[in-house]
């Protein structure tokens, strides 16, 4: 589905068509990428690799923000897709939706806080909410891709 956007260039009405079909499969390799910083982040934090735990971790936070960017745009210009399974299925679907949103919602400001602990140098605070924050932000990335795949044979 595409979006048309007008713009006035100096006296030039200009049509951009901007095909916004793409962005679902977009948001769902974003939360893949996401997810593998994520792993690789914690594997190296427990290798006490600590640079390249901050550079994964920060790598992860910069691609989730693009990600809620690139869905925040789908979301208004293309709306939601409705899933058309039913039963059980429809069930499954709807549970990891909801905990999926839930706990999104909730990671926010835990990885906004995380990052911003680890960045000061407030390591005792950064390890007691990031304790909290790795689990969820992990949870949230890898449900994000599930949802999608669920949703796949409705786009």
């Amino acid at each position: 589905m595409g979006t048309e956007a007008k713009r006035l260039v100096k006296g030039v009405d200009l049509k951009l068509q901007l095909d916004l079909s793409v962005l679902p499969g977009l948001n769902a390799l974003l939360n893949s990428i996401s997810a593998i910083f994520i792993i690789s982040g914690i594997v190296a934090v427990k290798r006490k690799r600590r640079d390249t735990h901050k550079r994964f971790m920060f790598a992860a936070a910069v691609t989730s923000a693009v990600f809620l960017v690139s869905y925040v745009i789908k979301t208004i210009f293309y709306g939601t897709t409705p899933f058309g399974g039913e039963g059980l299925i429809r069930a499954v679907y709807l549970t990891v939706l909801f905990t999926h949103l839930t706990l999104a919602i909730g990671v926010v400001p835990m990885v906004i806080a995380s990052v911003l602990f680890g960045w000061k140098g407030r390591l005792e605070r950064h390890r007691r909410i990031a304790r909290w924050t790795y689990p969820i932000w992990l949870y949230v990335s890898v449900t994000g891709v599930a949802v999608f795949f669920m949703l796949r044979p409705y786009y």
